[in-house]
């Protein structure tokens, strides 16, 4: 499992790392940006979960789930806490990588602090993980770098709006040349198992009953928690934010106008929010 190292560029107390993990189809250079700004104070660890950017790809295609996921990321975390012992440990989790975050602060012997949910709780979309499943591991191959990078615009609509520039840096690390094409970076076969679910007769009754597992993992949660939701995402509803608020760590929740399904992490509120709760007091 490869993961990208920010190193603090001050000199703390004790150490103070965020481990930042990304969403379905992403990579870890996806928190480029918020690094640059929390380097200031903290290392940033920015995972590639297996499958993903630098990390290997699974011999076994239906181990491509949160559970084999939090068992990695987990001994990540323990990795760490071996080499500074004090080390005060912070978790930012978009979409997928939130999931995971929930089962990893769950689990209070691996001592996370803090944690950042980016637009994902325990009650998932079932509309939207149809459109995810669109997408993901058709394996499309592009003449170009640009055109590769138009057709990852074309399927990240709720990213919200970006530069130019910000759209190059989100999209760069994405992309794999070979013999003169781009490809996208992530093992095809991790559909596999998603589409098991999207596509099975019973999968949205299946995912209801998951609901059930994913709130006793949220009620668990003993840290501060943040949740951040993009205004008018499709993954995370209004009312589950909501809801999330009230049980459980009872989440503080802050909303992106403007913003789907998943805020980037790369506008000046949004780093500005994750920051602040943080690196704040």
């Amino acid at each position: 499992m490869a993961y990208w190292d920010w190193p603090a560029r001050a000199e703390q107390g004790a150490q103070h790392v965020v481990i930042c993990v990304h969403g379905l189809s992403r990579q870890g250079r996806d928190f480029d940006a918020l690094a640059r700004a929390l380097s200031s104070q903290a290392q940033v660890l920015a995972v590639d979960v297996a499958g993903r950017g630098h990390s290997d790809w699974l011999a076994d295609p239906m181990q491509y789930q949160v559970a084999q996921y939090a068992a990695d990321l987990a001994t990540l975390v323990l990795r760490v806490k071996r080499d500074s012992p004090d080390a005060v440990i912070d978790w930012v989790g978009t979409s997928m990588g939130g999931l995971i975050g929930m089962a990893i602060a769950a689990q209070p012997e691996l001592g996370i602090r803090r944690l950042v949910l980016n637009d994902v709780g325990p009650v998932i979309q079932w509309q939207a993980l149809l459109r995810i499943a669109t997408y993901l591991g058709l394996n499309p191959s592009f003449d170009s770098e640009q055109s590769a990078s138009d057709y990852l615009a074309s399927i990240s609509t709720g990213f919200g709006p970006h530069t130019p520039a910000q759209w190059a840096e989100l999209s760069r690390p994405m992309l794999r040349e070979r013999e003169g094409r781009w490809w996208l970076h992530y093992d095809p076969a991790l559909a596999v198992p998603f589409k098991a679910l999207t596509e099975s007769a019973d999968g949205e009754a299946a995912a209801e009953a998951g609901e059930a597992a994913l709130w006793g993992l949220y009620d668990a949660i003993k840290v501060p928690t943040l949740l951040l939701r993009g205004a008018s995402s499709d993954l995370l509803s209004r009312d589950a934010a909501q809801e999330m608020a009230r049980r459980g760590p009872k989440a503080s929740c802050v909303e992106f106008e403007g913003v789907g399904h998943a805020p980037t992490l790369v506008a000046a509120d949004q780093i500005a929010a994750v920051q602040s709760f943080l690196l704040g007091s």
